[in-house]
């Protein structure tokens, strides 16, 4: 797992993105201007939570999120999201 030294605020968690999908199911290689952005990734860090709604996720799960959810940021030149906790739909 990695390790970051970074923590979210209130409802805030940092999540790493799954690696983009290579081959379709039937084994078509998906060049790099076709692939999607991936909407599912791990957990890393999470905030407190808000004063009367404690966090549902923890570190290590793995997540659904909105295509368009979470701002990117770049740490220690690795990829993450952070978001807020309602951006997610589902822990996997």
């Amino acid at each position: 797992m990695s390790e970051v030294n970074i923590k979210p605020l209130a409802d805030r968690v940092l999540v790493e993105a799954s690696v983009a999908e290579e081959k379709t199911a039937s084994g078509i290689i998906i060049p790099d201007t076709a692939k999607e952005k991936p909407q599912k990734g791990k957990i890393i860090a999470v905030g407190e939570g808000k004063k009367d709604e404690p966090m549902t996720v923890k570190v290590g799960d793995e997540v659904l999120y909105g295509k368009y959810s979470g701002t990117e940021i770049s740490i220690e030149g690795k990829d993450y999201l952070i978001m807020r906790e309602s951006d997610i739909f589902a822990v996997i």
